[in-house]
């Protein structure tokens, strides 16, 4: 019979909801307590070991974790192949988690013999992603627009062609290294200690004479003017990508992307509500009571409302279709007209009277909210002062 494993959140002693940070700080403390070298010979410490580091190995990754939250340890069969987690996987968590040398910025990567091949440093990589702020106006991301952005990145080198080495001159193989760009060493439990080579970086060449441009970097700051294309319907907070426009990458690989954080300015009119809009529209309380037609603006043009007579205020009447305009995922919204009575201001004398009028002609039939609201406080004075 197969050992039942333990929870992984038990394992590590943390709550199923804990973040990442406190997961990490669980699992440092129990790597550094039962850590094989630092308990040589126990196959308990081993073990424990072995199996917070399998934990971690889950819920430090968000898609592992959220399979495992689904399905338990059974989902975890195709994360790890059939043979379940190994020693070639622990090297993953310790590189991961204790990439940065143990704090004194060494780079220590462990194999465990799982076959992996180190990565050639000296290989094309694609550059870093970049993130601008970008403002629009309420009307420009509701219908879309073309603007001309200033875009801030570092390019190659145009001296030295992204190679840092002056011209004339290229990079040489290091010869602390011998051009592997790591130093090897046995590390105990942990089988083979791959520390990153301190004079090239793990690159496996040195620079005899760096460009005087970029400093031997082989990246400069730039600025450049990039015509951006922004789709009708766009939120505030949404980001767009603008391909190949981010920074550039080692070893003349590609640019990164761009992306722009859209910054949405309020509307005087409207509301925004996901894909729907939501217009608040003042009226005279004499169309709510007689009924009428109110031209309503909406971004495909303008649309009637027929009010009915003896319409409350606060009344919401829906526009289906004439919402934000479907994009991406989101499908196209509606427009809700809320229609608030007004009280009329600056009455002349003529108005006044006519007002009153109307007001000495009032019923309990002309104002039933009224009165069922006139009756209902009789009836609570009554109550009142039978208990005094």
């Amino acid at each position: 019979m197969a050992e039942q494993k333990r929870d992984y959140y038990e394992v590590l002693g943390v709550a199923r909801d804990a973040d990442a940070d406190t997961i990490k700080k669980a699992y440092r403390k129990l790597a550094m307590k039962w850590h094989p070298d630092r308990n040589p010979g126990d196959k308990e410490a081993e073990a424990k070991f072995k199996e917070a580091s399998e934990a971690y190995a889950v819920l430090s990754d968000p898609e592992k974790r959220q399979r495992y939250d689904q399905f338990g340890h059974e989902g975890m069969r195709d994360a790890f192949g059939a043979g379940g987690f190994d020693m070639s996987d622990l090297g993953d968590v310790l590189n991961q988690f204790f990439g940065g040398g143990f704090g004194n910025g060494g780079g220590f990567h462990f194999d465990f013999g799982g076959g992996r091949r180190r990565a050639d440093p000296s290989a094309p990589q694609r550059g870093e992603d970049t993130e601008q702020a970008i403002r629009l106006s309420f009307e420009d991301a509701l219908f879309g627009t073309s603007v001309q952005i200033r875009v801030h990145a570092a390019v190659s080198c145009p001296d030295c062609g992204g190679t840092g080495a002056a011209k004339g001159t290229k990079r040489t193989t290091c010869k602390h290294c011998n051009g592997a760009g790591v130093l090897r060493q046995r590390g105990g439990f942990f089988g083979i200690v791959q520390q990153t080579c301190p004079v090239c970086r793990g690159t496996g060449t040195v620079i005899e004479k760096p460009c005087k441009k970029c400093g031997g970097d082989g990246f400069v700051a730039a600025n450049e003017t990039v015509d951006v294309t922004i789709p009708a319907g766009i939120a505030d907070g949404m980001s767009i990508r603008v391909a190949g426009k981010g920074n550039a990458g080692a070893n003349g690989g590609p640019r990164g992307d761009l992306y722009l954080r859209c910054a949405v300015s309020p509307s005087t009119l409207f509301e925004r509500d996901g894909q729907d809009l939501i217009l608040r529209r003042h009226v005279s309380p004499t169309l709510l009571a007689l009924g009428g037609e109110l031209p309503i603006e909406t971004p495909n043009g303008t649309a009637t409302l027929t009010i009915k007579p003896g319409t409350p205020n606060g009344a919401v009447q829906r526009l289906r279709g004439q919402g934000v305009r479907a994009i991406g995922r989101f499908p196209q919204g509606d427009l809700h007209v809320v229609l608030l009575a007004e009280t009329p201001q600056a009455l002349t004398a003529e108005q006044a009277k006519l007002l009153g009028k109307l007001r000495d002609a009032e019923t309990d039939k002309t104002f039933p909210q009224r009165a069922a609201q006139d009756q209902a406080a009789k009836a609570f004075a009554k109550r009142r002062a039978a208990n005094h």
